[in-house]
């Protein structure tokens, strides 16, 4: 369909039925959105949860409260309040439990649009990508989609628990709260509650691997595919081994009390937030990148991430997990000049590792940089190392586990999906950085609406220009039709589910989808060398709390 084909098809739906009013009843408010001149309406800033502040600052979401009055929700609203963040950040708010709902103006509380429902990553220590503009994901899915995204709390507001007073993973409960909100209410927007893709980047994407192991898998009907994009694995302490989080916290704001919680809740952000910074994991020199993190605690995260995958428990849905070709490179500290500093970082972030799995790790992960003893002559060879950790054996596990249990089913279960984003800018290869962490959402929101800036080479006229149309393509037919080919961009190549390779079950075998320079896509096939890799990391992941 051509621009103005659809330009012409929007119109006549426009005249044959009733928009979506922009004022929307939500029974306990009300809330007026805006209607864009591009033919979208969204809504930005409603209130899904109470604000968690004061006596319910550290409390798991409650519902919000009733308004009488038409709220205005045409403004972003603040991002949740991040570690080492600045006291005068003015973006941030302790106040933040806002969602927002993107959907074309045309549609009605009958149209039953797919809905996409997007987590933001940050480390689980900020809102990284707040009140992202999904214009190019629904123009891309031929405004057939819905899309919500949320702000979620972070950092000690969102993860401290001290065993007892303090629930456990409040972040991830604002987004279960959002996510039955979604379910109550979306429907109004025009979205189908029965079809709900959720997705994620970073911590997001980790996020939507926690929901989907939650309560040992226990599926509670809130969405119905999902999509973990450079999903992150950290090490993740129970409620006991985090204690002295909470203890070290409580000290340096004062609060060395009977009562600390109660002290700990008298305290302004601003002084919150001028204590808000890392310390070291237990058994680690230094502190990691990121310290506040889900937890393990037995009612939400009811075992550790490889072993609830690795015996099934898990929601049973369509998935996609992927990642980029060097998503190591951002974090690993680019003067690391010697072997003992990268293994320091490694065991900084895995403090369990032992010496002599450190040594397997060398021997794994050779230097490819002959140049030392220059400066960061190791960064490389932290970064491979760390990549493979944190996200790509991952991905590459959690597609694993959902394939075998399709082939015990004979192909009865849902299929999953690998990628490999390998789109190369050349900046950016210039810079030593590869195709970086999270790279491909600037391409996934379009270039033109990313909030931060993509790639030169992926904006119009740039050598990777096609990138964005064509993992929308994908991306967008997933959203639609929980399967990436229904409507996948012209002349782009089939993206056959992990698993055996047969003509029968249509598996593409252990392989992925590539996305190369220029926007080409190819299924290619894991090396044997990164197999055996990810082999070590899944043998070794529940001893490092993974």
């Amino acid at each position: 369909m051509t621009r103005l084909q659809h330009l012409l098809h929007a119109a006549l739906l426009a005249s044959a039925v009733t928009a979506v009013p922009q004022k929307v009843d939500l029974g306990y408010a009300s809330y007026v959105g805006a209607a864009l001149e591009n033919g979208l309406t969204q809504w930005m800033g409603m209130r899904y949860a109470a604000a968690p502040v004061g006596d319910l600052r550290f409390m798991p979401p409650q519902d919000p409260p009733h308004e009488d009055e038409p709220q205005q929700a045409v403004q972003p609203p603040l991002a949740c309040l991040g570690t080492k963040r600045s006291v005068n950040d003015n973006t941030t708010s302790e106040d933040c439990l806002f969602i927002n709902v993107m959907a074309p103006s045309s549609a009605t509380p009958q149209s039953r649009l797919p809905v996409f429902f997007y987590i933001q990553g940050g480390g689980f220590n900020t809102n990284s990508d707040p009140n992202i503009n999904a214009t190019g994901i629904i123009d891309a899915a031929d405004r057939d989609l819905v899309v919500v995204t949320i702000n979620y709390r972070v950092g000690p507001y969102g993860f401290l628990t001290n065993g007892d007073e303090i629930t456990p993973n409040n972040g991830l409960r604002d987004q279960r709260k959002a996510l039955e909100w979604v379910q109550a209410h979306i429907s109004k927007f025009g979205g189908n509650p029965d079809h709900v893709v959720v997705g994620g980047t970073s911590a997001g994407g980790a996020s939507v691997i926690f929901h989907l192991t939650a309560d040992n898998g226990t599926d509670r009907g809130l969405f119905h595919g999902a999509i973990s994009q450079s999903g992150s694995f950290a090490a993740t302490l129970t409620v006991q081994q985090s204690q002295y989080q909470y203890n070290q916290f409580a000290t340096r704001l004062g609060c060395a009390t009977a009562d600390s919680l109660s002290c700990l809740r008298g305290k302004t952000a601003k002084q919150i937030q001028e204590k808000n910074y890392n310390i070291p994991l237990p058994g680690a020199a230094a502190a990691p990148l990121y310290q506040w993190l889900p937890v393990l605690d037995y009612d939400f995260i009811t075992d550790y991430t490889y072993r609830a995958l690795g015996e099934g428990k898990f929601i049973k849905v369509p998935t996609i997990f992927g990642d980029n070709n060097n998503g190591g490179t951002t974090f690993a500290p680019s003067n690391t000049s010697t072997l003992a500093a990268s293994n320091e970082f490694l065991l900084n972030q895995y403090p369990t590792l032992t010496p002599a799995q450190l040594g397997e790790l060398n021997e794994m992960y050779p230097n490819p940089n002959n140049t030392c003893p220059n400066l960061g002559c190791y960064w490389r060879q932290l970064s491979n190392a760390y990549q493979e950790v944190r996200y790509m054996c991952p991905a590459l596990f959690a597609n694993d586990v959902y394939s075998r249990r399709r082939r015990r089913r004979r192909q009865q279960g849902p299929p999953s999906w690998a990628y490999l984003w390998n789109v190369e800018d050349p900046k950016q290869m210039a810079e030593g950085k590869g195709v970086p962490h999270t790279v491909e959402l600037e391409a996934i929101i379009g270039p033109e609406y990313a909030a931060k800036r993509a790639p030169e080479s992926y904006l119009p006229g740039g050598i990777n220009e096609r990138a964005s149309p064509v993992v929308q393509g994908y991306w967008t037919s997933f959203m639609r039709a929980l399967d990436p080919n229904k409507y996948r961009a012209e002349g782009t190549a089939e993206w056959r589910p992990w698993g055996p390779r047969s003509s029968r079950s249509g598996g593409g075998g252990e392989a992925r989808l590539v996305f190369g320079r220029g926007a080409t896509t190819e299924m290619v096939g894991v090396d044997d060398d990164m197999k055996r890799r990810c082999e070590w990391w899944v043998r070794h992941g529940v001893e490092m709390m993974l």
